[in-house]
């Protein structure tokens, strides 16, 4: 009996837009194609990704336009804070 390789899951991606003062926006999203697309955009611009199953499972159920619901403001506040401090827009407070 010929076994199949495990197949991976789908992958996703999903772009949140932050202006500073309303909730972070879904303002892309999609699979495979889709997905590698907006990975190569945000590589191309300098973009930090982050990579989480679950948290993107969750963002996924969003629409495009969508702001993200106050049950997941303090995780994506936490990813915010990594992205601003991998591309040096993040002020250390500790330091001052």
């Amino acid at each position: 009996m010929k076994r199949d390789k495990p197949r991976s899951p789908p992958r996703f991606a999903v772009a949140l837009e932050y202006d500073g003062e309303q909730a972070p926006v879904v303002t892309a999203k999609g699979h495979h194609e889709v997905a590698e697309e907006i990975l190569a955009i945000a590589e191309e611009k300098g973009i930090p990704v982050h990579r989480d199953r679950e948290l993107a499972a969750l963002l996924e159920q969003l629409d495009l336009g969508e702001q993200i619901p106050p049950a997941l403001y303090v995780v994506v506040a936490e990813v915010l804070s990594f992205a601003y401090r991998l591309s040096g827009k993040h002020k250390d407070f500790m330091n001052d």
